[in-house]
């Protein structure tokens, strides 16, 4: 009587496990059932927004409803991501989030949501490294000109930046803290007016994303300094890495796709499936490369490590160097 309870209840979990795995499968291969929507938390033409939109239409072919790309800007992000948290968890609600991501919840009092436990990971889409490019009047030619040139001139010395909760704000900050100077910041709103002023001059340097100043590099406007991240690139093999003078110092710009948290795995996995499709396809891979961003569609565990990590980081920086923006 024994053997045959245990080998009952045996059967009964076995059973219990078959039916987990197919009422799983079910959920995934009904998804979706109705347009996603993917929350751009940032304005129309910036990088996030960009790249939403390269990927959202390739995934609408492969997941056969629409994926509608919705803007929601303000407070640095911070609304849209707010708004993404509290979407339903079933997978038509996604997000489209940049690095800020996870340093604003040390920035501002407004952030509603924990960027490790409100969110599930689908995949980290790009990773870009950012560029320190100087105006050619700063008359620096790589990184040991510059460093001197900042250190002689103190405050005197005008750094541009996308704005002080963006990641180009706080890799100044990084560099200011690892190269121990103090030169003047001048946050601007967004990328596109703090490089317009450093190419007429009014300000003499920036770090911010490559893919933004790139094309004035090219065109020899600007003076490529350094790069941010731990190796030099392909694309500009002559330009040192920070770390090179200032060891240890790294720091990317990236976008990555999240789901609300309680989104069932299945349709998760369903999700990364179809986004890691949309980014092997060459012509999507060009695009984004020709931005100096590198491919990552990694899958969700390493992504939520990712975040982790870029959290913990970016919070002691935030906390060292006494950083609040409301």
């Amino acid at each position: 009587m024994h053997i045959l309870r245990r080998f009952c209840t045996l059967i009964y979990f076995v059973s219990l496990g078959t039916a987990c795995l197919f009422t799983a499968g079910a959920v995934a291969q009904g998804f979706p059932t109705k347009p996603i929507r993917l929350i751009v938390p940032n304005a129309p033409g910036g990088a996030t927004d960009v790249a939403a939109r390269l990927v959202g239409p390739k995934l609408s072919e492969l997941l056969g409803q629409p994926v509608v790309i919705e803007n929601r800007a303000g407070a640095g992000a911070v609304t849209g991501t707010n708004y993404a948290a509290q979407a339903a968890p079933d997978g038509h609600t996604l997000v489209m989030v940049f690095d800020s991501f996870t340093m604003n919840p040390y920035l501002y009092k407004n952030v509603q949501y924990d960027p490790v436990k409100d969110f599930l990971p689908i995949t980290l889409v790009v990773r870009n490294p950012q560029l320190l490019v100087a105006h050619p009047s700063a008359g620096a030619k790589n990184l040991q000109d510059f460093l001197r040139i900042v250190r002689d001139k103190g405050s005197g010395f005008n750094f541009a930046t996308a704005g002080a909760g963006t990641s180009s704000g706080l890799s100044l900050e990084l560099f200011k803290s690892m190269a121990k100077v103090e030169p003047t910041a001048i946050h601007y709103k967004g990328g596109a007016p703090a490089v317009s002023d450093l190419l007429g001059g009014q300000v003499s340097a920036t770090i911010i994303t490559a893919g933004v100043v790139i094309q004035h590099v090219r065109a020899g406007k600007l003076v490529p300094i350094a790069i941010t991240s731990a190796k030099r690139s392909p694309a500009l093999p002559s330009v040192q890495t920070l770390s090179e003078e200032l060891p240890g110092f790294e720091a990317q710009s990236w976008i990555g796709m999240l789901a609300p948290a309680g989104t069932p795995r299945p349709i998760v996995e369903r999700l990364h499936a179809a986004t890691e499709k949309v980014l092997a396809a060459q012509d999507v891979r060009e695009k984004f490369e020709r931005q100096m961003a590198e491919v990552v569609a990694g899958p969700p565990d390493q992504f939520a490590a990712w975040i982790k990590t870029e959290s913990a980081r970016w919070g002691a920086l935030i906390r060292e160097r006494n950083i609040r923006l409301d």
